[in-house]
């Protein structure tokens, strides 16, 4: 996507859901990240694109690696983020699922807007700030996979929904008093529609959030009847919380989300919903959404229609660790592949032994919350060559040194460029404000920009 472009409109609505289609992300708003200025703010940039627009830096297509490119430099792929955006795309529609990425995982309005290309329902967020930077990007449904029980955030919500009628917020309850403290707040902000929530079910005992029983969502429940500023329109959880998770724990505790969502709707309790909305059924982390996919399906006819919402994220850039593991293309190929996208690029400053070296790029670089880096590929200092970084192990990392263990024989100079995958694309990203994406020859096609 050219960096001054704004993006397509897509085709049309996204599978299971109704109504027209979602509007893309505000084309100007991805226009002012275009104009904005390369500076010192921006870690890795090459020193002379100083006082350029980032759209002039990305019209130059410059080589990663030759272009003045500083290390150390997250790139990002041009083919992987591609193929990524379009299998889970083909994934959701092949599975009859609705499709709200959570956004934490990049908070990059120019992904935003390629994931809705691609399809998407709207864009999962956690905590407010990142719902603030959605709808700064004209980001028309926002799924909030928590308790909002905030005053301001609350009262900063009641004034979006009442300035855009076409804006469209769900989030969890899963507490009486956390219904009452949203209540109250938007009462006090003189809300003048309500809020959409869902209940969120807990995965199991010492689990994260959500209600614990099915009694106890029967209770939030009646709290949200029991007010005007709340609309109960589903069920929600997260199956990644489940303890000790495995294919037949996960299944089983979805299926007691999907018959939450029918008792629920047997009681009469989505009677606020018009006979054509529908009624959200939500979960699906990244590793666990071929379960999600199952047990959705089977999902029976309900009073209304029903919106199975997935709300996988780390898909999008993948990763060289936690989630290359865990994906559930792992456990049925037939679907496809996800391709790692984040590569860290780093030099080598220091080889005191044949068994040591150190590059440039530590803690304030790299993911390191789950898995160390992997090194993957060195670019020769003397002719730009690249070959398997064989030999080769990340064994820490210090805030500005990546500490590497070397093999007998392992041919590693200073200057050498290192490229590492990281695990943990959150992490990653919450690293660095503007990333290059990079095609496969070192071409930097694009940046994008990042909200953390």
């Amino acid at each position: 996507m050219a960096a001054e472009q704004s993006a397509e409109q897509p085709a049309g609505p996204p599978a299971g859901s109704a109504g027209p289609p979602v509007p893309m992300i505000d084309g100007g708003s991805l226009a002012a990240l275009a104009r904005e200025r390369v500076d010192h703010r921006f870690k890795a940039l090459p020193p002379d694109a100083e006082g350029l627009t980032v759209g002039a830096l990305a019209a130059e297509r410059r080589n990663l690696f030759t272009g003045g490119f500083t290390t150390p430099v997250l790139a990002l792929s041009a083919e992987a983020i591609e193929a990524n955006l379009a299998l889970l795309q083909t994934y959701s529609r092949r599975h009859g699922l609705a499709f709200a990425p959570h956004g934490k995982t990049s908070m990059s309005p120019r992904l935003f807007a390629r994931q809705l290309e691609h399809g998407a329902w709207g864009i999962t967020a956690a905590v407010p700030h990142q719902a603030r930077v959605y709808r700064a990007h004209g980001i028309r449904r926002i799924f909030l996979a928590n308790e909002l029980v905030d005053a301001a955030a609350l009262r900063w919500l009641a004034g979006e929904m009442d300035a855009d009628p076409d804006f469209r917020f769900v989030c969890y309850v899963d507490s009486v008093r956390g219904v009452e403290l949203m209540d109250e707040a938007l009462r006090a902000a003189g809300a003048s529609r309500p809020v959409d929530v869902v209940v969120e079910l807990g995965a199991g005992p010492g689990a994260r959030t959500g209600a614990r029983t099915e009694d106890d969502c029967a209770a939030v429940a009646d709290a949200v009847a029991g007010v005007s500023t709340l609309r109960l329109v589903g069920v929600a959880g997260y199956e990644g919380e489940v303890p000790d998770a495995s294919p037949e724990r996960v299944r089983e505790w979805l299926r007691r989300l999907v018959a939450l969502a029918a008792a629920f709707d047997a009681a009469g309790r989505f009677t606020s919903l018009a006979a054509d909305e529908e009624i959200l059924v939500s979960a699906g982390g990244s590793a666990w959404f071929d379960a999600v996919a199952d047990v959705f399906a089977e999902i029976p006819v309900l009073g209304r229609p029903v919106c199975r919402l997935l709300r996988s994220g780390a898909y999008v850039s993948h990763d060289d660790g936690h989630y290359r593991h865990l994906t559930p293309f792992n456990r049925v190929p037939g679907e496809g592949a996800l391709q790692p996208a984040l590569r860290l690029w780093a030099q080598v400053v220091s080889r005191p032994t044949p068994e040591q070296a150190f590059v440039n790029a530590g803690k304030r670089d790299a993911a390191y919350d789950l898995d160390l880096p992997e090194a993957q590929a060195v670019r020769s200092a003397r002719d730009g060559s690249v070959r398997p970084a064989t030999g080769i192990t990340v064994t820490g990392l210090s805030d500005q040194h990546g500490w590497l263990r070397t093999e007998p024989g392992t041919v590693l100079e200073v200057g050498d460029w290192v490229g590492m995958g990281l695990s943990h694309p959150c992490t990653a990203f919450d690293k660095w404000q503007l990333i290059p994406l990079a095609e496969a020859d070192g071409t930097v096609t694009d940046y994008l920009r990042t909200f953390f």
